[in-house]
């Protein structure tokens, strides 16, 4: 059974995969933090929340090209802190790239929605997991270039979004009301600036899934780094303008509680009869398509590498006649459509479905990046000699901050979403019972001697 990935990523289509795993962010799920924060305490959640995947991104691309293993951050955290650090990263990982596609599935039908309102949402949803599902297991290499070109059509489009409403802008729209629970920048404004950080999370999140693309990609030490660069600042450039754009808009209050804001900000300035409105829900959806196709890539690798090192049933790091993780592929598909479903019996904190995931996938990356950074210090002492093509600059300031800042967003979020924390943490004892239980299994798999450093 062969459970060796093919190498036949560029520089491009890395940015393609890095940039479109997050793009969707920038149209949909970012403004259910104006309904916490207004609009500029979820303005100032959003500079933090850049400053810490700026900080991280350039400290994560030394791990990716140290170790470019399927696996990300599990592969680091197991180098660095054995099988149970190894553990705690990796169901972190695969409970962030899970449930990610689940809210990206629901916009997508929403989107659909505004141009056809007699289709069901849900059906929509169902629908792009079968056909992305699908594409997937086709080749990475197709996979790969679809999503290049559809995140290069998203780009363009926020572009153009922003060109279209910018006519109609007004800062005194974006201010208006802008502290969320209080007139002047006061205690509940504070307390809206930290509720709000899932959201603002969202804008970038799971831009480090290209991490496991690295066994695909050609010469990983000096692609990945130009891709994450380049990668992060395009994200952060975007989120803002997008966000300034549509709050200056119109009545940002009526978009900060749905699953299409840009549609809804352009209405605004441009009527509702406007080709560009239809232009944007046509193009847009390949924002959404971008960052659902890349999170299949991405969770279908971590479960991969997580069953190929024994930690999961062996079954699903079988590969297809394509090179991929086919079973890994259908795995997540059928764990994101019965969340899908769920809406409606399943009540979390007065949450929507699409808020409820989205800060469920929060929670499993913000651990993530946890590890991630406590691997890169661990890794620096005890395997100085590890050969790392790229450094990251200002160390330890920079990943110092990057920790801290993570280490800040978990506890605002377990102070704000107890019970979806509860439910995380059930995941993750879960998880550590079927570590427990199997053992045996993971002796018996083969050896990967990126993650035992031999």
């Amino acid at each position: 059974m062969s459970t060796q990935l093919k190498p036949t990523l560029g520089t491009l289509h890395l940015w393609g995969i890095a940039v479109g795993l997050v793009i969707s962010g920038e149209y949909f799920g970012w403004s259910y933090g104006w309904g916490v924060a207004g609009t500029l305490g979820f303005l100032v959640t959003t500079l933090l929340v850049a400053t810490m995947y700026t900080c991280f991104i350039f400290s994560f691309t030394e791990l990716t090209t140290a170790i470019p293993h399927a696996g990300g951050p599990f592969a680091y955290s197991r180098r660095a802190f054995g099988e149970k650090g190894g553990l705690v990263a990796g169901l972190a990982t695969l409970i962030e790239f899970v449930f990610a596609p689940p809210a990206i599935a629901m916009a997508i039908g929403a989107y659909l929605n505004v141009q056809f309102p007699s289709l069901d949402p849900k059906h929509a949803a169902v629908g792009a997991y079968l056909i992305f599902m699908t594409l997937n297991i086709l080749g990475v290499s197709i996979a790969a270039t679809f999503e290049l070109i559809v995140t290069l059509l998203a780009v363009g489009e926020l572009l153009v979004f922003m060109g279209v409403v910018a006519p109609g802008f007004s800062f005194s729209n974006f201010v208006l009301n802008g502290w969320a629970g209080s007139d002047s920048f006061g205690g509940a404004a504070i307390g809206g600036i930290f509720a709000a950080i899932p959201f603002a999370i969202w804008f970038f999140l799971a831009i480090e899934g290209a991490a496991m693309a690295a066994e695909e990609a050609k010469d990983p030490k000096r692609t990945i780094p130009k891709a994450y660069v380049s990668g992060i600042l395009t994200l952060v450039v975007l989120a803002l303008g997008v966000m300034l754009f549509a709050g200056g808009a119109g009545d940002w209050k009526a978009l900060s509680g749905i699953n299409d804001p840009l549609p809804q900000a352009m209405k605004m300035v441009v009527g509702e009869n406007s080709g560009w409105l239809h232009m944007l829900v046509w193009i847009g959806l390949f924002g959404l398509v971008a960052s659902f196709h890349g999170i299949i890539l991405g969770y279908s690798r971590q479960f991969f590498a997580l069953a190929r090192a024994g930690y999961l049933p062996r079954g699903l790091a079988k590969l297809s006649r394509f090179q991929t993780p086919h079973r890994a592929i259908i795995a997540g598909g059928l764990v994101g459509i019965a969340a899908i479903y769920s809406d409606g019996l399943i009540a979390l904190q007065g949450m929507s479905l699409t808020a409820a995931m989205i800060t469920m996938s929060v929670f499993g990356a913000i651990v993530m990046y946890i590890m991630s950074m406590l691997s890169l210090f661990k890794l620096r002492r005890s395997e100085p000699d590890l050969e790392r093509s790229f450094r990251a600059p200002g160390f330890p300031v920079v990943p110092g901050i990057a920790l801290a800042l993570a280490v800040l967003c978990l506890v605002a979020m377990v102070w704000f979403n107890l019970q979806i924390a509860g439910i995380f943490l059930a995941f993750m004892a879960a998880g550590f019972v079927y570590f427990q239980l199997t053992a045996a299994h993971r002796a018996s798999a083969p050896a990967d001697a990126m993650l035992t450093g031999a």
